[in-house]
């Protein structure tokens, strides 16, 4: 049995030397693992363990197992060289530099238009907030706090002067007490709104008040009237009259209204003129009605000086209070008034006849054209479409005829029904007619 034993000890023994002798020696930590493997073996053998075929093939496998899961060593880094970095020529790296700095500028330029967007859109809605504003402050409820009472103060010397100032404090309406170009007269400044440090600006209106007594009035009445027989030049008059012109010839787009105005009842308007109740005092000064019309004519139509015959202060200050609400009023008029037709009023009329595909419609457009003419009722043009229902069968009738009298008199014998009664139209309204459809002029008159 030990001979038995030894052989088949002998003959793994001899294949496993084999074996290891045919495989390659791998250099890593644990190869020494193959030689622990054999020496295993042959410690079985000298001692004499009765161990079996099996469990020899079992360290067999184990052996190979181990072998089988050693990895391939790796290669070593620094052994092996690094690929070489391929080097960029001048030209790629000036065109990778152009490239960037293409972007960099495109970058730039959407930033720059994104701003500039933005900047228009705040202007924009800054002009809108301006806009409105500016139409706001339009209104006659907020103008008016913009306009100054400017009160001479030889004026507040006159009694009841008081009741003036009394009733601009009860309105709480603005007003100062300046000294003015001319003596005892009123004007009127507005506060706009200007760019810069001080953010408004103080313009004079056109308008000045000024309040005569009876005497300034009649003297003033003198010496127009002296004027006017002698022909002497406007510089050379020495009353109350002068300074009025002076004034008139610094800023001709002043208007001058005269306040005339006593205690003493000589003065009464009556029917765009003033006659002297005193007979007394007209034959002292040699005047009549007609001479003193003749001078409220002269100052009116050369001078454009308007008078206005008063009782007391309570009529002055019903004057001023009026004329101040005129003027806060007047900017918004005239913003109103910029439309293209501000004589075309809202109506039914306004946006004009429909006339629809089918051609319905076309009647009332032919009859809204001869209604425009002057003194042409709607009675006169239903006469017309009723027996010429187009423009077109109208001039056709016009080409038909001959002499010039035929074709003005067409439309003549048409009669008319207005009010249960009947007329002819007539060769007046027939004539106009025939001009406004024939006439080659457009700057024709029709009348």
């Amino acid at each position: 049995m030990s001979v038995l034993r030894r052989a088949k000890t002998w003959e793994i023994s001899e294949s496993e030397d084999s074996d290891a002798e045919g495989k390659p020696d791998f250099s890593c930590d644990s190869s020494s693992q193959p030689v622990a493997a054999s020496d295993e073996i042959k410690k079985a053998q000298s001692s004499g363990d009765k161990c079996t075929s099996a469990a020899l093939q079992q360290s067999n496998k184990r052996a190979s197992s181990q072998i089988c899961s050693l990895s391939p060593p790796r290669p070593d880094r620094s052994s092996t060289p690094s690929p070489a970095r391929k080097r960029r020529t001048k030209e790629e790296v000036e065109a990778n530099r152009l490239k960037a700095k293409e972007r960099k500028e495109a970058r730039e330029r959407q930033r720059a238009a994104k701003a500039h967007e933005k900047e228009e859109k705040r202007q924009e809605q800054q002009r809108r907030r301006e806009a409105a504003e500016n139409l706001k402050s339009l209104r006659p409820e907020n103008c008016i706090k913009c306009l100054t009472v400017c009160i001479d103060p030889a004026l507040l010397q006159q009694d009841g002067s008081d009741i003036l100032l009394n009733t601009l404090a009860t309105f709480e309406w603005r007003f100062s007490i300046e000294i003015q170009q001319l003596a005892h007269s009123i004007t009127w400044t507005r506060d706009l709104p200007q760019p810069g440090e001080d953010g408004r600006v103080s313009v004079e209106e056109e308008p000045v008040v000024l309040v005569l007594g009876q005497c300034d009035f009649m003297d003033m009445v003198i010496s127009v009237r002296k004027m006017l027989d002698s022909e002497a030049e406007e510089t050379e008059t020495k009353s109350f009259l002068g300074p009025i012109l002076e004034c008139l010839n610094r800023d001709a787009k002043k208007v001058i209204t005269l306040l005339v105005t006593d205690s003493e009842p000589d003065y009464r308007p009556k029917a765009c003129s003033v006659h002297l109740q005193d007979e007394t005092t007209q034959s002292k000064m040699g005047m009549t009605n007609v001479d003193i019309e003749e001078v409220l004519v002269y100052l009116q139509l050369y001078k454009n000086i308007s008078l206005v015959f008063l009782y007391d202060w309570q009529g002055i200050t019903d004057h001023v209070c009026a004329v101040t609400k005129a003027l806060s009023k007047r900017p918004f008029k005239l913003l109103t008034e910029r439309a293209e037709l501000p004589f075309c009023v809202d109506g039914s009329w306004a946006s004009g006849v429909r006339v629809e595909k089918d051609g319905s419609g076309l009647i009332q457009v032919w009859s809204k054209q001869i209604q425009q003419l002057n003194r042409v009722s709607p009675a006169v043009t239903s006469a017309v479409t009723a027996s010429y229902p187009s423009p077109q069968l109208l001039l056709q009738a016009y080409q038909s005829l001959e002499l010039e009298e035929e074709k003005k008199g067409l439309l003549a014998g048409l009669f008319v029904k207005s009010g249960g009664k009947e007329r002819r139209i007539g060769p007046e309204i027939s004539a106009r007619v025939y001009r406004c459809f024939t006439a080659q002029n457009p700057q024709l008159v029709l009348d």
